[in-house]
């Protein structure tokens, strides 16, 4: 089992807290910190999950909305299970019935047999 740290984004929620509706609205309060962003980037950062971050956008984030960096992001850890891939190289080979969508398992055996 490997463990896998993920985080929550949370600047809809905060902008929401705050009134603000429209990612739009964002655009004008980030550049006057100086955090020059189109409007379409906007959009994609606060609506999706941004995998990098912009230390300045988020400072501003955190001035505009007068918050700390933890009410923006929550990490978490979340487990995955990894199973390993079945070969069928184990153990003896057992013909099964076809199926529709797999061809059957060649059984490979010694000359002589």
């Amino acid at each position: 089992m490997t463990k896998t740290v993920a985080y929550r984004w949370h600047v809809r929620k905060v902008m929401n807290e705050h009134g603000m509706q429209s990612t739009t609205d964002l655009v004008p309060l980030l550049a006057e910190r100086g955090v020059v962003m189109t409007s379409t980037q906007v959009y994609r950062i606060v609506t999706g999950q941004p995998e990098r971050l912009n230390m300045r956008f988020l400072a501003a984030l955190c001035d505009i909305f007068d918050v700390t960096p933890n009410d923006l992001i929550e990490p978490y850890v979340a487990t995955n299970s990894r199973r390993g891939r079945k070969t069928g190289t184990t153990g003896a080979a057992t013909p099964s019935k076809p199926s529709k969508n797999r061809p059957t398992r060649a059984v490979i055996r010694p000359a002589g047999d």
